[in-house]
């Protein structure tokens, strides 16, 4: 019996996913539950495992192919007995078919081919799946010009190597899915919201004596490490308590105020940036923040996320200081109205009860939504966040 392989329902707004990579090639011995393919949708990737043991009989969806929800990727032959004899995967043919169709050709290159009348299925292909790059047209043009161009009309040939060498110094790779949604994304905030940023800095020195006071017991008995995160995080939500409006989202006419705290972290994982959710953060003590957050970060590096780990964020908290930046202006994650921005923590001389003092300094940024968020509102929250910083016993005290 052959069992189809389908793409399947992955969340209400996905549509369609990119088949990355295949884990098995037509013919091999597949495993009930093993691994067979990997796609990639603009949110998450998702992981497709054999429905039962057989083999691979053959492969629809190559990778790189984008494939619809429902779609069949492949057959599975169930059982010990012969497969569907192995289909070899398309070379320099396929690319070559496709090369005429306007989505593989660049503007520039289509140009280059029209002017000179050439066949681009005549044209071998050095990039990306057989696509045809300039610098294949111009090595074209510069091995037919002795026979095609009269001494009226002189090749270009240095021009034409010129190019050539530039381009060989180049690479193109299609961008992810994920990186097409991201930038959509956040071109969308900067269009639809009316972004503002304002800027605090907080003294770390309370924090860094708790944690540096409480590090081993906390990690002894927790079995987590305590981090900054889990500061901000707290601190985060006594501001957003005191301040609604930040937890709070445009909906047309609407304004909808959220009466739950969903803290988004931005990751910066190997696919792209990604913004995990920790639900309902204000019911949660120090260690099962950080042990949320250490968990969200592991899928997040294999690729494990699913759509409930990144739907749902009512706030989200950006810490570009990671990388070593001093001081930044996050950008919205739509349809959020308030983004904290954490930075490196510097010491810097400060005026402490009138003298001068060095001290663990840290620069905060509030991007929000000025449509919805006064600045007032943005101010004193940032404030507000500043004050548990300075003084962490404030998160524990309720004050």
């Amino acid at each position: 019996m052959t069992l189809d392989i389908t793409v399947p329902e992955i969340g209400e707004s996905i549509t369609e996913a990119t088949v990355t990579k295949w884990f098995k090639a037509p013919g091999d011995a597949v495993a009930r539950d093993e691994l067979l393919v990997e796609l990639e949708t603009d949110k998450v990737a998702v992981e497709i495992n054999a429905a039962s043991a057989g083999r691979l009989a053959d492969i629809i969806a190559w990778e790189g192919e984008d494939v619809e929800v429902g779609a069949v990727l492949g057959h599975l032959a169930e059982g010990d007995g012969p497969a569907k004899a192995p289909v070899a995967k398309p070379k320099a043919a396929a690319p070559k078919a496709l090369a005429t169709e306007a989505p593989v050709l660049t503007p520039a290159v289509r140009k280059l081919i029209e002017e000179n009348a050439l066949d681009a299925n005549a044209i071998q292909g050095s990039g990306k799946d057989g696509r045809i790059l300039k610098g294949d047209v111009l090595t074209l043009l510069e091995a037919s010009a002795p026979a095609t161009l009269t001494p009226e009309a002189p090749a270009p040939v240095a021009p034409a190597i010129a190019e050539l060498a530039e381009t060989a110094r180049e690479e193109r790779v299609p961008m992810s899915r994920l990186r097409q949604r991201v930038a959509e994304r956040l071109k969308e905030a900067q269009n639809t919201a009316a972004m503002l940023t304002t800027f605090n800095e907080a003294d770390l020195t309370g924090v860094i004596a708790a944690r540096t006071e409480y590090r081993d017991a906390f990690e002894a008995k927790h079995g987590v490490r305590l981090g900054f995160m889990s500061f901000f995080i707290k601190a985060a939500i006594a501001a957003l308590k005191d301040i609604p409006s930040v937890n709070a989202e445009i909906d047309g006419t609407d304004i909808v105020y959220k009466k739950y705290y969903h803290i988004g972290v931005a990751v910066s994982a190997p696919q792209g940036l990604v913004v995990p959710v920790l639900r309902d953060a204000d019911k949660l003590g120090f260690a099962e923040i950080e042990k949320r957050i250490a968990a969200l970060g592991a899928k997040a590096k294999d690729g494990k996320l699913s759509m409930d780990d990144l739907s749902g964020g009512t706030f989200t908290i950006s810490n570009g200081g990671v990388f070593g930046s001093l001081m930044s202006t996050p950008i919205l994650n739509p349809p959020q109205s308030g983004i904290l921005g954490m930075h490196k923590i510097q010491e810097r001389p400060i005026a402490v009860d009138g003298e001068m003092a060095i001290r663990p300094m840290m620069y905060l940024a509030l991007s929000y939504d000025h449509r919805l968020i006064d600045g007032r509102e943005a101010v004193t929250f940032l404030v507000r966040i500043k004050e548990c910083i300075e003084a962490p016993e404030r998160l524990l005290l309720d004050l």
